[in-house]
């Protein structure tokens, strides 16, 4: 069992239900103190509802969870003084200006913007010069900077970001995992949910989760040397086509689509890459496909994910 003192966030065997719905099931895993670590996955996946629990707004079903060492259940009010929460959707006042939201939320916990200025300076900074425009009119990345500032007013001992770059373009989503960077190298212990594989990767470790399970928790290249077969990127033209043809091949164990290429396992083990490489080509050839490309490659985290989703035979337990 994780010590208390050396992680912020200890959750064992939670579960949540809806109805029928299970949100959460049985849930295990820690965070370490001045980690980033991620929750990784899809949505409905079951990250908002822990982050429900972790901040205090919900009750587990079963397990425990606790937070700085306080219980979420019986210690609600302890951890909301000590924790930083940006939920999923824009949840700030649209009418009041920016100033004016973060002096409210500075005001809840009983401070000011004054006295929490340098904590939230490398952020606010960015927006300070539109500190009297209301919080509707600001663009999504600037939504985001007020909201990451009024979470950090009050100085918390841990921060919990539930999907935060979600609607947001990718320069401000970025310039935000910069940022969170910066705020984990001064010992601040984050904990941030996202949908978007890319993401995981500036992540310490990572949880991936799928309908309401931790499918695997460790660093980002381990996950992805979890793959349980050799992965090849192949290109070709037309596309739709070379999909088909390749999901065809009668060794194929997995064939999906990323960015701009297609990433091809083989069901064989025994087979080295380049009598693969040469057998498909060959296949691909035959059907048509005579512009196209293939080589082998590292697997990643979102390969690894799908295998663990058991979306094809051979799946890693």
């Amino acid at each position: 069992m994780v010590t208390q003192a050396s992680s912020p966030v200890v959750i064992e065997g939670v579960r949540k239900t809806f109805g029928s719905t299970v949100a959460l099931d049985d849930v295990t895993f820690d965070v370490r103190a001045g980690e980033l670590f991620g929750l990784v996955g899809p949505d409905g996946g079951g990250k908002t509802t822990l982050f429900r629990i972790l901040t205090t707004l919900l009750v587990p079903d079963a397990g425990t969870a606790t937070v700085l060492g306080r219980d979420v259940v019986r210690d609600l009010w302890e951890i909301r003084k000590r924790v930083g929460y940006m939920p999923g959707r824009f949840s700030l006042y649209p009418d009041l200006s920016v100033e004016e939201n973060l002096r409210f939320f500075a005001s809840v916990f009983g401070t000011t913007i004054e006295k929490g200025y340098d904590i939230i300076a490398p952020i606010y900074a960015q927006i300070e010069p539109f500190k009297h425009r209301r919080a509707g009119q600001l663009s999504g990345g600037m939504k985001q900077k007020l909201a990451l500032s009024c979470a950090l007013v009050h100085r918390p001992e841990l921060l919990l970001l539930d999907e935060p770059t979600t609607g947001v373009d990718a320069v401000s989503r970025r310039e935000f995992w910069d940022l969170l960077h910066d705020l984990q190298s001064s010992g601040l212990t984050i904990v941030v949910s996202t949908p978007y594989m890319d993401e995981a990767d500036r992540c310490h470790r990572v949880a991936l989760v799928q309908k309401g399970r931790v499918l695997a928790i460790d660093v980002p290249g381990a996950i992805g040397a979890r793959f349980p077969r050799p992965l090849y990127a192949v290109h070709g033209v037309p596309r739709h086509a070379t999909i088909e043809a390749l999901r065809a091949f009668p060794h194929a164990a997995s064939v999906h689509p990323f960015g701009d290429t297609l990433h091809y396992s083989d069901a064989r083990e025994a087979h080295h890459p380049p009598q693969v490489i040469a057998e498909v080509t060959a296949w691909l050839t035959t059907r048509g496909i005579a512009e196209m490309t293939m080589s082998r490659i590292a697997p990643g985290i979102e390969d690894a994910f799908m295998a663990l989703m058991g979306d094809e035979p051979g799946a890693p337990a």
